[in-house]
């Protein structure tokens, strides 16, 4: 049975998208079966794989309301055992449709139960908000992973995202744990990031990941040319990075 992993961290700009992108495509190089799931209205994970939003006709909206069954959303991608379910821009009005729902939080877990058998990762594209949509995503996963950034202001808004997940645990989900801490946007030359890394480090210890992830021209360039940074430059920093923390994830679990 497959295991959920929410990206998630309602800071903007923090590496979430490139993380959820580029985790699931290093799993698919590492031959686990991998489903990613775009629930950002924004669609830039669907994008980034190569995937036009407008043409895609059905989407993870549809999967929510219960328009169409998760397997007849699914698309296969160019990335070796990555499947996509997209988004579109009609989750913008989403969490309004869902509001008086009697059981909202559990519409997404409901959704997935009879595909998740079909793979090993999960990997849900959280939106930069803590609203229904990413309370689906978190009460449906086993786990979660925040990026954070190497920069001032890194830590901001992170006790409000933990205590959400606490507040997850305590009502929706008891089996919800942090799956980690990963440091994104790392610019070794940078006292900042430095100073970031050892914050971080010192604050939680060992639910920070070994790996970091680097500054890297190639993981901004990727996402335009519609591949995965593997795809895209295989021998780059920000491939060889995102590889390594696949192994790492595959190695905890």
């Amino acid at each position: 049975m497959g295991k959920i992993i929410s990206v998630s961290n309602q800071k903007g700009g923090v590496g979430k998208t490139t993380t959820a992108l580029s985790l699931s495509a290093a799993l698919g190089v590492l031959e686990k079966k991998v489903l990613l799931i775009d629930m950002d209205p924004q669609s830039n994970a669907t994008s980034g794989l190569g995937v036009d939003s407008n043409e895609a006709t059905l989407s993870s909206y549809d999967l929510i309301i219960g328009n169409a069954k998760a397997s007849n959303i699914v698309i296969q991608t160019s990335s070796p055992n990555l499947d996509l379910i997209p988004a579109k821009i009609d989750l913008v009005g989403l969490e309004i449709e869902i509001v008086n729902e009697s059981s909202r939080e559990y519409l997404l877990k409901n959704a997935l139960e009879k595909i998740k058998e079909k793979y090993d990762f999960i990997i849900i594209d959280c939106p930069p908000s803590l609203g229904l949509i990413t309370l689906n995503a978190l009460t449906c996963s086993n786990s979660v992973i925040i990026p954070i950034q190497c920069e001032y202001f890194a830590l901001e808004g992170l006790g409000k995202l933990l205590n959400t997940i606490k507040g997850v645990q305590k009502v929706h989900n008891p089996n919800l744990s942090l799956e980690g801490i990963l440091l994104t946007m790392f610019d070794s030359r940078l006292r900042l990031s430095n100073q970031v890394k050892q914050d971080v480090k010192k604050h939680f210890g060992n639910i920070v990941f070994n790996t970091i992830i680097p500054r890297n021209v190639s993981l901004g360039e990727a996402p335009s040319h519609g591949e995965s940074i593997l795809m895209y430059n295989a021998t780059s920093k920000g491939s060889k990075s995102y590889l390594k923390f696949a192994q790492e994830i595959v190695n905890l679990n």
